[in-house]
């Protein structure tokens, strides 16, 4: 009889090991966000150099369930279900594609080290509109409800070139307005003042026709013609776009943080304005430079529908480069304002890795919480 009391105690004892080791393996399980896979190095990363055309044109491999387009989601794969994390929305500049977007502002290099999470969609068009709008809240919301709010520390948008302008339009509307802690312009205009532009800035016309269609690495001008757009359902034209231009250089009412880092040779000679109305408005000092980055290593991508005319201002082969930080310090209720000028590059070279991270650092300094304060 006492042996079969301790036997059936020790079975217990087993069983009762086996389900605690069970629940434990569980909960240390990394976190995967639904339809998503997650791998080193990420999917369709490019190489050093020379990434194939194929490749940085790909629109990536998540899909959005409602509108059924797809995009590109890099996160940690080792994120723990409960962390903390940043959430980040990539814009493409018009003619471009999500996964150049991504090379451009290669964020998914530091999703493990700055426990990022980074959505880069694209445009069916390769020009942003209100068509697009839809989708775009459609990422945001899944993101959300995937990790859940209370895990979301903050929330930027990136954009480049009408990537940039297309966040300077959603930081004003309802759905967006409460939600964004931080804006990060890539030569994507900037609120308090933008810089004039140099006397050759603008894509040059293509040797091929048609090449911008089918070709590596076409980037965006600053204009909705860069890709068409204007002929696309919810894109402004003629008058229309001259008075969403107009109303974009007012100020937004929304509060967040404002980074703008642009080609020192895609302005003009008189270079970044040294004041910003957006830095008057949250009470920050004068600005100050507060480093220099230097950059052995060149980005991944650059324009090479156009490289053969040989334009600075839009931007030549990736290369080594510099960087000057001007921080508008102080400011009030933790906000960032700051200017990063690129040395000797022009609109499309992509960023390089010691730029990127400063650039990064600056986004994590800023406060954030809208998402997770948001009823």
């Amino acid at each position: 009889m006492n042996q079969s009391l301790k036997l059936i105690r020790l079975l217990a004892l087993v069983g009762a090991a086996l389900v605690f080791t069970g629940t434990t393996s569980a909960q240390e399980q990394p976190f995967r966000f639904a339809g998503t896979t997650c791998i080193r190095p990420p999917y369709l990363h490019c190489p050093d150099k020379d990434c194939p055309g194929d490749r940085v044109i790909n629109q990536g491999n998540v899909v959005e369930m409602k509108t059924r387009r797809t995009y590109f989601l890099d996160y940690p794969c080792d994120l723990k279900k409960g962390e903390q994390v940043t959430f980040i929305l990539s814009l493409h500049g018009g003619g471009s594609y999500g996964n150049w977007q991504r090379h451009y502002f290669p964020l998914l290099d530091y999703v493990d080290k700055y426990r990022l999470v980074v959505a880069t969609p694209n445009s069916p068009t390769r020009s942003w509109s209100t068509a697009d709008d839809e989708y775009l809240q459609n990422i945001v919301n899944f993101v959300i409800e995937q990790i859940g709010k209370e895990n979301i520390k903050a929330f930027w948008l990136v954009g480049h070139s009408q990537g940039g302008m297309t966040s300077n339009r959603l930081v004003r509307t309802d759905f967006f307005k409460d939600k964004v802690d931080g804006w990060l312009s890539l030569s994507g205009g900037r609120l308090g003042g933008n810089p004039g532009r140099a006397a050759n800035f603008g894509p040059p016309r293509a040797v091929t026709p048609g090449a911008g269609a089918t070709g590596s690495a076409a980037s965006g001008a600053q204009t909705a013609s860069a890709s068409g757009g204007s002929d696309r359902p919810g894109a402004p034209a003629g008058s229309s776009l001259a008075a969403t231009m107009a109303a974009l250089r007012e100020l937004p009412a929304a509060d967040f943080s404002f980074i703008y880092t642009t080609g020192r040779r895609e302005i003009d000679d008189r270079g970044v304005p040294e004041t910003s109305d957006w830095a008057r408005k949250y009470n920050c000092g004068a600005r100050r430079k507060t480093g220099e980055i230097v950059d052995t290593k060149a980005g991944y991508v650059y324009d090479s529908t156009r490289i053969s005319q040989q334009n600075p201002a839009w931007g030549l082969l990736p290369g080594p480069g510099k960087a000057e930080v001007y921080v508008y310090p102080d400011c009030k209720d933790g906000r960032v304002v700051a200017d990063v000028v690129r040395l000797d590059k022009g609109h499309t070279e992509g960023l390089e890795p010691q730029v990127t991270e400063e650039l990064i650092k600056l986004m994590l300094s800023a406060r954030g919480g809208k998402i997770q304060q948001a009823r």
